[in-house]
């Protein structure tokens, strides 16, 4: 297995690089080995957190995250509560206790914890969560979404993950519907009552990937929402990475997208959200996405991806290591 960098040692972290071979772990090279550009300069503090989503999901989506651990730079998975393969995603995470574990906290296009009944403002007639995003949003906006509700669930959701055993590392949530007005307050309190004090904050640049001006509304909402879950989740001293990073509209982060952000990483931690996937032929049928998980596993375990992070002495990282 690929061994990178803790985010333990700080004056280690200063005088060394990590040197990847997947046979024989890390060698550590010291500052006599760098790049003559490095030699008498402080290193910057890179720190690369790659989380996969939608873990417990579905029993390929966690085989695909067993492979990232082992083969790659994967060190975070965020699990959704009432995925259909929840149980499977459980044992994944318990036999690689490398890998921090989140509450993907879930309000659409899945399946709830709690009994339909006892949630009817969240769920269809067929006992499910609503589509999408649009869909919740449209029904938050007129007012048809009880926030006791919403309440319920997450807390249900919370309470199914404590009872695993693992220590759990944040929270996020599916579609980002925790950044909602109210669902962050809702959300917050959530982490709370399971002991966590880490929140992803899906500040993502408006011009990434730029693709039109609808694509550009879309960003700037949720630019909105972050800036404002952000603010509420510091003044309750949560911790959040300062960077984030990984194509929110539905494309994927493929090799070569995944470089880029490399290339350009900016002191401090920088999450990447990734949905790595083993099979596309099944997966996009199953989750009913048009999405290339084969290619973002691909780009997780990429041998040039993993180059740039030895290159560049980024230490990879999961939520528990946020300062």
């Amino acid at each position: 297995h690929t061994t990178f960098f803790s985010a333990q040692d700080d004056e280690m972290r200063r005088t060394t690089i990590s040197h990847f071979s997947f046979k024989r772990g890390f060698q550590t090279k010291t500052r006599d080995a760098l790049p003559p550009i490095y030699k008498g300069l402080s290193m910057p503090n890179y720190q690369l957190l790659v989380n996969a989503d939608d873990f417990g999901r579905h029993v390929l989506i966690n085989q695909a995250v067993k492979r990232c651990v082992e083969d790659g730079c994967l060190r975070s998975a965020t699990l959704m509560p009432g995925g259909k393969a929840f149980d499977d995603a459980v044992e994944v995470a318990r036999s690689h206790p490398e890998l921090g574990v989140g509450i993907h906290l879930t309000l659409v296009n899945g399946f709830p914890v709690c009994d339909p009944k006892d949630i009817p403002s969240l769920v269809t007639q067929d006992g499910v969560f609503l589509d999408n995003h649009i869909e919740f949003v449209r029904h938050f906006l007129k007012g048809q979404i009880a926030m006791e509700d919403v309440r319920r669930e997450l807390m249900a959701q919370a309470a199914k993950m404590e009872k695993t055993g693992l220590s759990l590392t944040h929270v996020d949530s599916h579609q980002h519907m925790h950044m909602l007005p109210g669902v962050i307050d809702i959300s917050l309190d959530v982490a709370e009552s399971v002991h966590l004090d880490a929140v992803r904050i899906s500040r993502t640049p408006l011009f990434t990937a730029f693709d039109g001006m609808g694509q550009l509304i879309g960003r700037l909402g949720l630019f909105t929402l972050a800036e404002l879950s952000l603010w509420k989740a510091k003044r309750r001293h949560f911790r959040a990475p300062d960077h984030f990073a990984g194509i929110v509209a539905g494309e994927a982060v493929h090799e070569g997208h995944f470089q880029h952000i490399l290339k350009d990483l900016r002191p401090g931690t920088t999450e990447v959200m990734m949905h790595p996937g083993t099979d596309n032929a099944k997966l996009i049928p199953a989750c009913d996405w048009e999405h290339d998980f084969e290619a973002e596993m691909q780009a997780i375990v990429s041998p040039k991806v993993r180059k740039m992070i030895t290159d560049k002495a980024v230490k990879v990282v999961n939520y528990r290591d946020l300062k």
